[in-house]
């Protein structure tokens, strides 16, 4: 599992193909008003080697303020990286 900081989306690779040019020309001058602009915005584009994005808005309401208990989370088999180990980690099977 790799993170990247906060503000740093530009490193990804997926969502730069997602919302590269091709976002961008579409989205030019078009306000944002509504739920059902921004989806059809993200959803239209197509890139020249034929990626396609589905997008989908959804009413579903999550529960926040979920806290894991400290015994579950000590019992993860975690292993920080080197770098970044705040970060960047392994998650493996329990052992058994």
């Amino acid at each position: 599992m790799c993170h990247y900081p906060p503000g740093t989306s530009k490193w990804n690779k997926i969502e730069h193909r997602m919302f590269s040019m091709y976002s961008s020309l579409n989205w030019r001058g078009e306000p944002l008003d509504s739920y059902a602009t921004v989806i059809e915005l993200i959803h239209h584009p197509r890139t020249r080697t034929g990626l396609r994005i589905r997008a989908e808005l959804t009413q579903k309401r999550y529960r926040t303020g979920i806290r894991i208990p400290e015994a579950a989370m000590r019992g993860l088999n975690l292993h920080p990286h080197a770098t970044h180990p705040q970060w960047n980690y392994t998650i493996r099977p329990r052992n058994r």
